[in-house]
């Protein structure tokens, strides 16, 4: 990690779950690190905790995207781009004989979809006029956050299917589209993580989660993400790429 040692790296979603184990590496890895988050008080408790930046930043809004870069690129030169924030609302296509709520599918692909690219384009005009360093010439790296329900969406996932896989599906041509600026994209889809949302399920529904997983046969833990988070940084060769990172789950229907 000496390559960005000192430098700064921005994570969506940074004051909690996967975001948060990925700002303690970071910060363990001696970069600058700007938390952007909409919960005031975990994003500036953590970011206090380690001397990072907290930016209270909506994602899904272009301009609150904008004033929160050029709050964090004033504390370093931005490196590395991590986007983490998301929602994942459970609504069935029709229920109930009625439709899903429109205003609920959009809300869904505004933040998770819309925010991942407002967050990776707006850091790329920012990365693409930066220095390049190194032999390879770079500038930066991008890496989202989608999920395994991208390809194995169920039953009540279908807004956040279509906003993952949109995710899976920007990455190629955005790594096409950053290749000759010495900028590199990746994804990562997560399977079955100890986040908030399953941290706050009893210890049986847990374990049963886990045991649905090939091996190993647990929950992941976000500090799993955030050290593969770690390597695509590393490894200039991770481009273009979606990972799974899922101890080999095919989720079922439900």
């Amino acid at each position: 990690m000496t390559v960005f040692a000192g430098q700064l790296a921005i994570v969506t979603g940074g004051a909690s779950g996967l975001g948060a184990a990925t700002v303690r590496a970071l910060a363990a890895s001696k970069m600058r690190v700007a938390i952007f988050d909409l919960d005031e008080e975990r994003g500036r408790a953590l970011a206090e905790e380690l001397g990072s930046t907290y930016c209270k930043v909506d994602v899904a809004d272009p301009a609150s995207v904008a004033q929160g870069l050029e709050r964090a690129t004033a504390e370093g030169t931005l490196r590395v781009m991590i986007n983490c924030a998301g929602i994942g609302p459970a609504a069935k296509t029709v229920s109930r004989g009625a439709a899903h709520d429109p205003s609920l599918f959009m809300r869904t692909i505004s933040v998770n979809l819309a925010g991942t690219f407002n967050c990776a384009s707006q850091a790329a005009a920012i990365m693409s006029a930066q220095r390049p360093e190194g032999a390879d010439q770079a500038r930066g790296v991008i890496i989202n956050t989608a999920s395994v329900a991208a390809y194995d969406g169920q039953i009540g996932q279908v807004a956040y299917a279509a906003s993952k896989g949109g995710i899976v599906g920007m990455t190629l041509p955005m790594a096409r589209d950053l290749a000759d600026k010495g900028i590199r994209v990746c994804t990562i889809a997560p399977g079955l993580f100890l986040t908030p949302l399953l941290q706050s399920l009893p210890p049986e529904a847990q374990d049963s989660l886990g045991r649905q997983v090939p091996f190993p046969s647990r929950l992941g833990n976000a500090s799993e993400f955030a050290a593969l988070v770690l390597h695509i940084m590393e490894n200039p060769m991770l481009n273009g790429e979606v990972i799974r990172l899922d101890g080999a789950i095919r989720m079922a229907p439900r």
